[in-house]
């Protein structure tokens, strides 16, 4: 459950406690809402902390710079003595 899921958890909770007025038999809607909006709270809370540990600053360290692979030819007395040959 994301941050978004969190604030629809609060919204429906305070809907549920503060605005309506309905009387169902058996249960207690107020409740019910305070109980949404304080899962909601802890999700959000949760979220956050997580949130923060994933944007922990890593100083940047030195590059890494790979050298190109030297070619070594050996001169055999044969062929181009000029780097083209073999």
């Amino acid at each position: 459950m994301g941050l978004g899921g969190c604030i629809i958890l609060i919204a429906v909770g305070a809907i549920l406690t503060f605005a309506t007025d309905w009387h169902m038999h058996g249960v207690n809607l107020t409740v019910v809402g305070l109980i949404l909006m304080a899962v909601g709270l802890i999700g959000v809370a949760t979220f956050s902390g997580i949130a923060r540990r994933r944007r922990v600053v890593v100083p940047p360290t030195t590059p890494i710079v790979e050298e190109e692979p030297h070619h070594r030819h050996h001169h055999t007395g044969e062929g181009y003595t000029d780097g083209y040959g073999v």
